[in-house]
């Protein structure tokens, strides 16, 4: 594992911040989907990571609240308000990049 020190760390934390201001405040209008099929991460990776860090540190969170935690509202929220429903292409595409990227994990 690598060592990181605290300056390091806080960079880090920071910039993972401002990715999350970006796409939860800033870029609402980015589909999830979209994400997925062309970076192989969405927010709900995002969220997940989060939670899985949390884990590492024994410190337990489920999916909901984890998302939750990233997205600042609840997944029905987010959804109500931003997400737009996907077309068949993009459900095809989501299903490679899901197996590239996150079924393989």
């Amino acid at each position: 594992m690598t060592e990181y020190s605290q300056q390091e760390i806080e960079f880090q934390a920071a910039a993972f911040r401002r990715l999350q201001k970006h796409l939860m405040e800033d870029r609402t209008d980015v589909q999830n989907i979209d994400m997925m099929n062309l970076t192989g991460f969405c927010r709900n990776c995002l969220s997940r990571w989060y939670q899985e860090a949390a884990a590492e540190q024994g410190v337990e969170i489920g999916k909901s609240e984890a998302r939750e935690l990233f997205y600042g509202m609840t997944m029905d929220a987010w959804k109500e308000n931003y997400q737009t429903d996907a077309t068949g292409a993009q459900q095809e595409a989501f299903k490679t990049a899901f197996a590239e990227n996150v079924g393989k994990e």
